[in-house]
């Protein structure tokens, strides 16, 4: 295997356990002070919070474990390689963000529909101080992870940032309910708990429509359908490119291309420049794990 490759397969490798520990161990410790700031500080929203917070710790690991499937090389049985696990773990994620979700939603429509606002507790100081808490290293949590995950091109990763970022709204939602609960308005505490839920469904929904889309071929964008035809046209004798489709295979991309060259060159000389316009493409776009290159003589 060529070693800038064994390199970067190591550093992403490396990347891979770095993010998933910061993930893991970080949602272990801030879920356990939000749960016991919640029961102590007798906040439901607080409570709610922290068993989203614990969410994101198996969210974390299904998504090192998606991109760790990802990354093994093509077999016999799977040629085109596992990129897809990528998605299968995005897909989990935005399963767990819905359910995570649902049952916050449930009991705060519940505690509201109940009518029984006097006997709602009002949250105490310890429960603020732990929302302020979550919503810092929740959001540090999110841009830590949301760097890595584009680094290493990993939508399993980028979903699990998106899980940090729902649980940092989460806990300004529940900053502002347990203030408001605490200033005299004890069914605010409820409220932040559906207003969290709202935010939730969306990062779900936004999670699992990626997902879906990638295992389903769609498409790059006709941007950077361009930006290739554009950067093919330009290597030396293609005259035009006549037919240019992608399509997305998890974190990767596939393209198939027909170009078009001088209808008088032999077969060998048209093969090098397949050739050639195969090798650039690659190395300029590395998202691209392959392209195949039909060439058609020009009019």
């Amino acid at each position: 295997m060529d070693i800038s490759i064994m390199k970067t397969n190591k550093n992403e490798s490396e990347i891979i356990k770095k993010v998933s520990y910061v993930g893991i161990f970080g949602n272990i410790i801030l879920a356990a002070f939000k749960m016991f700031a919640g029961i102590y500080g007798r906040s439901g929203a607080m409570v709610s919070d922290a068993v989203h917070s614990l969410s994101d710790v198996f969210a974390t690991f299904i998504a090192f474990l998606g991109v760790r499937l990802s990354k093994q090389p093509a077999d016999k049985e799977h040629p085109y390689g596992h990129e897809r696990l990528e998605c299968v773990a995005s897909l989990i994620l935005g399963a767990i963000l819905l359910v995570t979700g649902a049952g916050i939603g449930k009991v705060g429509i519940t505690n509201i529909f109940s009518g029984d606002f006097a006997s709602l507790e009002v949250p105490g100081v310890i429960a603020l101080a732990a929302a302020l808490v979550s919503i810092i290293a929740k959001e540090g949590m999110y841009w830590y992870t949301r760097y890595y995950a584009k680094k290493i091109n990993s939508p399993a990763f980028m979903a699990d940032a998106w899980h940090h970022r729902s649980d940092a709204l989460s806990s300004i939602g529940s900053l502002i309910g347990i203030g408001a609960a605490r200033l005299g308005y004890p069914v605010m505490d409820s409220i932040a708990s559906v207003v969290i839920c709202l935010f939730i469904f969306k990062v779900s929904y936004d999670i699992l429509k990626d997902a879906i889309s990638k295992m389903l071929d769609t498409s790059c964008s006709e941007e950077y359908e361009n930006r290739i035809r554009e950067f093919a046209e330009n290597q030396e004798d293609v005259i035009r490119v006549d037919v240019l489709r992608s399509r997305q295979f998890g974190s990767r991309i596939y393209v198939d291309m027909e170009i078009a060259v001088d209808g008088d060159k032999k077969l060998r000389e048209s093969h090098a420049v397949a050739e050639r316009v195969h090798s650039e493409v690659e190395k300029n776009f590395p998202e691209i794990k392959h392209i195949m290159i039909h060439v058609n003589p020009a009019d």
